[in-house]
């Protein structure tokens, strides 16, 4: 079949038109180049579409640079001088589709950080947000924040494990005059933090029997391993809990009322 828009015709190949459509219908597609360097377009749905940000998987390496599976039957090449460091079969990698300003075909690069948007910052602080781990920096992790924007996670505020490629939830700290954008893990705000804090010792409790072997003197790590939460947190959490008279704080940990 052709496909129309009133200015310009491509084909959909007889493997992608679905059962029943016929001329006249609406149909959604995605166009790119096959291998021919043909526009074409297709009901695939790829992994990425055009200036966006994911972690894809390195198939093949050759003379070309590396082919990623992004979802459609012609792998997505990222050119070696798109590459960071030489791309490896089996590799994940973080990547943005871009256009090939010499050849208009869609390729993935590694340098994502020219392609983020640097003004018109629209976040104020405490709002909740996704985040796209993509590299560590001196400071702590960069990250692409809702698909458009980066931001910096500092190590010292750090206290879940993070590796390049993670998909986390995370909340605007503080914008910066200069637009730079300072990221937490932890909701903002202090009655805000304490009420995710406190159902979530309340739940590990109630799971628990009632008791938690956890005091002010416990190591930090044993405190995020139990409840993924800082030890200030944690620490800010029951004495809110122990005012309301919820838990009683003993030598050996918490024992609910």
């Amino acid at each position: 079949m052709f496909l129309g828009n009133g200015e310009d015709e491509l084909l959909l190949p007889n493997k992608y038109i679905p059962e029943g459509l016929e001329e006249g219908d609406e149909i959604e597609v995605f166009v790119y180049r096959d291998s021919e360097d043909r526009l074409i377009a297709t009901t695939l749905q790829p992994y990425l579409e055009l200036y966006e940000f994911g972690v894809l998987k390195v198939k093949s390496a050759g003379k070309f640079g590396a082919f990623l599976d992004w979802g459609l039957e012609k792998d997505l090449l990222v050119p070696f001088s798109e590459q960071l460091h030489p791309l490896q079969e089996g590799e994940s990698v973080v990547v943005a589709l871009v256009p090939d300003v010499e050849t208009d075909r869609l390729i993935g690069t590694c340098k994502v950080g020219q392609y983020l948007e640097y003004e018109r910052i629209p976040f104020a602080p405490g709002d909740e947000v996704d985040l796209l781990i993509y590299e560590r920096s001196d400071l702590g992790y960069n990250a692409i924040i809702n698909n458009h924007y980066r931001g910096l996670i500092y190590y010292n505020e750090v206290f879940q494990p993070l590796t390049i490629g993670d998909k986390v939830k995370g909340y605007i700290k503080q914008v910066r005059v200069d637009k730079s954008i300072d990221l937490s893990l932890q909701p903002q705000g202090y009655y805000h933090s304490i009420d995710v804090n406190t159902d979530k010792i309340l739940k590990t409790l109630q799971d628990q029997s009632g008791f938690l072997p956890l005091t002010d003197n416990s190591d930090p790590a044993v405190i995020y391993s139990t409840l993924q939460m800082s030890k200030k947190a944690f620490k800010k959490a029951i004495g809110a809990l122990y005012r309301e008279r919820v838990i009683r704080l003993e030598d050996d940990g918490i024992y609910m009322n």
